[in-house]
C-alpha cells in the first residue's frame, strides 16, 4: 500500500478498469504540473459496498474520485449531497471529498459530451437514437433534452415510452433519426468485433455516429458508419473534457 500521510490522492471507481483512461491521464497531467505529491489510483471492486472501505482506509488523503461502470447510479447512496445537474440525470461521475469530509457528486460526462458534440451538427440532425440504457445514456439524453434534439433509447428489453428496441429500427427511421450514439460497452477492446445490432445498411452521409468507446479508438460500430458515409466520432474527446472539468471541481 502506498504511503499516503504525505501524499494527496485522486481515484477511479469501477470494475474491470485495468484499461483506465483516467489513471493515465492525471498521472501525466500530475507530472506536466509537477505535483509530485499527487497520486491517481485505480479503486477496481467487485461490489459498491467495498466503497465505505477506501473512503476509511484513505482518510482525509483521498480527495477526489471519477466514478464509471458499472457505479455510476449505485454510488448515489454513498454521498452526502449530489448536484442538481447529477441528480436530474440520475448518474455521478465524478465525487468531491469536501475539507468537511462531506462527499458530493456531480456529472462532468454531460459537459464533455456537449461540447465534444456541438461541433458536428448540422441542420438536419434533428433526432438521434440513443443506442443502450445505463448511466452513460443519462447523460446523453439529458444533453439532446437541452439541444431540443428528439430521440429514442434503444434497448434489447425496452419499458419505457421513450424506448424502442433495435428490431423497431427501420430505414424509414434512420432517415429522420441522423445522431446514432453508442452508450453500451459492445466493442470495447478486447471485444473489437462486436457491435451494436442495427441496419448499417441504411446509413448515409447525413448520420453523424458518436461511440463513447475510445479503446479502440476506432470501434466496429464507427467503421460501419465510414463505409455509408456517415460522420464518426469516439469518446477521447469527451474523457478529456469531462476529466478536465472534473479536476476544475475538485480545486475550486
Amino acid at each position: 500500500m502506498e504511503e499516503k500521510s504525505n501524499n494527496i490522492f485522486f481515484g477511479l471507481l469501477g470494475k474491470n478498469i485495468s484499461y483506465s483512461f483516467s489513471k493515465s491521464y492525471f498521472s501525466q497531467k500530475f507530472i506536466n504540473l509537477q505535483l509530485n505529491h499527487h497520486k491517481y489510483v485505480n479503486f477496481d471492486i467487485d461490489d459498491i459496498q467495498q466503497f465505505p472501505g477506501i473512503v476509511s482506509e484513505y482518510k482525509t488523503s483521498l480527495k477526489g474520485c471519477n466514478v464509471t461502470i458499472p457505479f455510476k447510479e449505485s454510488v448515489f447512496n454513498y454521498l452526502d449531497e449530489v448536484d442538481a445537474i447529477a441528480s436530474e440525470i440520475g448518474a455521478v461521475n465524478t465525487i468531491k471529498f469536501t475539507n468537511k469530509g462531506r462527499l458530493v457528486g456531480y456529472n462532468t460526462d454531460v459537459f464533455g459530451f456537449e461540447n465534444s458534440l456541438l461541433p458536428l451538427l448540422k441542420s438536419h440532425h434533428t433526432k438521434a437514437l440513443i443506442l443502450g440504457t445505463g448511466g452513460a445514456s443519462k447523460a446523453v439524453s439529458y444533453v439532446f433534452e437541452k439541444l431540443k434534439i428528439k430521440y429514442y433509447k434503444v434497448s434489447r428489453n425496452p419499458i419505457d415510452s421513450d424506448q424502442i428496441s433495435y428490431e423497431d429500427i427501420t430505414d424509414e427511421l434512420l432517415k429522420e433519426h441522423t445522431i446514432i450514439v453508442n452508450c453500451s460497452p459492445l466493442g470495447t477492446f478486447p471485444n473489437i468485433n462486436d457491435k451494436p445490432n442495427i441496419p448499417y445498411q441504411f446509413l448515409t452521409r447525413k448520420h453523424l455516429l458518436y461511440d463513447l468507446i475510445y479503446n479502440p479508438t476506432e470501434t466496429a460500430f464507427l467503421m460501419e458508419g465510414k463505409k455509408h458515409g456517415a460522420k464518426v466520432k469516439n469518446g477521447f474527446e469527451m474523457l478529456e473534457l469531462q476529466a478536465e472539468e472534473s479536476w476544475k471541481i475538485w480545486n475550486k
